[in-house]
């Protein structure tokens, strides 16, 4: 199910094909996704409070259906930014929201003792959906422009039967514990914390939700506007030669997306949150201040971009087994939907605002010294959310 949801992480492949077709600018292009990325977290408030109601088979299929029905209306409305907008932006986005809270609130309940490094595993097939939607969705949509009126519509239609029949699908599959359920044999200090219960009222009255909001905002900003520009970058880095196509390029990406869940959840396990948090921090800056800032060629390019997707990814992993551990498994659908809330406004607001720099940069014919703009801002974002991680104690109450 979460490799069939990351497709919100391939729109990047869409823009140059719809910039080309239409004449959009980069800030045009990119709206569906800042669209898609709030709705997303809006779905994921809603369906994490329904979820911890009514369990997550029926929730997680809502969703399919909303993100197939998306899907649909978005081949539909294809020539329309507010077309687009509308389907694969709004009702896709919901629907992504509420099948991708519904793995990850199972699986802290079923694993209390491995948070990170079972949200980690759940959620590393949503950052690895752009290797299977990359290269594909590049294929199908071609790259003869007078075709694309035809390729894209017809694009957005085969995705909308594969998500009604793979996400509901998968979803029939979904079952909570019984209610006290626990792995043989755990106990000591981890069991006693998770014992701590609190409701989403009683969480917003805790420090520690405004500070994890936050870090969740700051962290996440760098991976989603380098998500959204990656299969732009890449093709005017392949203009000059290159081994991989951009679409390749972003599906490579996508392996260390979905790597970074896994390796900096089961390290958080390990060794504990705040040093995964600052490990994270520390990648996305020298990522951001060294190597996208004074990028040269295709290879220098999608290295930094696989660094940026690697620490990324761990925001993933991390932000829900915390939210867990401060505030406890019962309600942890409910809760991190709610602190979910900063990755949506962060994918709304921020990829948006560095569009804009970038529009700006091409119109004065310097796009190269626009994206140093814009990498060098996201490390100094990437620095802020460092700090801020120093004031959180994981494992204690809040």
């Amino acid at each position: 199910m979460q490799v069939l949801l990351g497709i919100l992480y391939s729109w990047s492949v869409f823009r140059s094909p719809l910039e080309q077709l239409h004449g959009w600018t980069r800030s045009q292009s990119v709206m569906p996704y800042r669209y898609s990325l709030l709705a997303f977290a809006a779905g994921m408030i809603v369906a994490g409070f329904w979820q911890d109601r009514k369990g997550p088979r029926l929730v997680a299929s809502v969703g399919g259906f909303l993100l197939a029905l998306g899907c649909l209306i978005a081949g539909l409305l294809h020539e329309t930014v507010e077309g687009l907008v509308i389907g694969y932006g709004l009702v896709a986005g919901v629907g992504v929201g509420f099948a991708y809270v519904t793995p990850i609130a199972m699986c802290v309940k079923w694993f209390p003792d491995r948070r990170g490094m079972i949200v980690g595993l759940a959620v590393m097939g949503f950052g690895l959906g752009p290797l299977v939607f990359g290269p594909w969705l590049e294929w199908m949509i071609g790259k003869d422009v007078a075709l694309m009126t035809a390729t894209i519509p017809h694009t957005f239609f085969v995705l909308s039967g594969l998500f009604l029949v793979g996400v509901v699908g998968a979803a029939q599959l979904y079952t909570v514990p019984p209610a006290g359920w626990k792995p043989v044999g755990w106990s000591g200090a981890a069991a006693k914390l998770a014992s701590l219960e609190m409701r989403t009222g009683e969480m917003v009255c805790s420090w520690k939700f405004y500070v994890l909001w936050g870090i969740y905002f700051l962290g996440t900003s760098v991976g989603l506007t380098a998500i959204g520009e990656a299969s732009p970058l890449l093709r005017e880095a392949a203009k000059g030669g290159a081994i991989l196509t951009a679409g390749a390029g972003l599906g490579v990406m996508s392996v260390f997306n979905g790597l970074g869940r896994l390796a900096w959840g089961s390290v958080s396990d390990r060794y504990g949150r705040l040093s995964a948090l600052l490990g994270m921090c520390g990648t996305s800056v020298v990522a951001c201040a060294l190597v996208l800032r004074i990028v040269d060629g295709f290879t220098m390019l999608l290295a930094g971009l696989c660094m940026v997707a690697f620490s990324y990814g761990g925001f993933l992993a991390l932000m829900p087994a915390m939210t867990a551990d401060f505030f406890g498994a019962k309600y942890v659908g409910a809760n991190y939907g709610l602190v979910f809330s900063a990755w949506g406004l962060c994918g709304f607001l921020v990829p948006g605002y560095f569009a804009g720099l970038l529009d700006a940069a091409r119109s004065r014919g310097d796009l190269r010294g626009g994206y140093a703009e814009v990498f060098t801002l996201l490390a100094v974002l990437a620095t802020i959310g460092g700090v801020l991680s120093l004031l959180l104690r994981p494992k204690t109450r809040p």
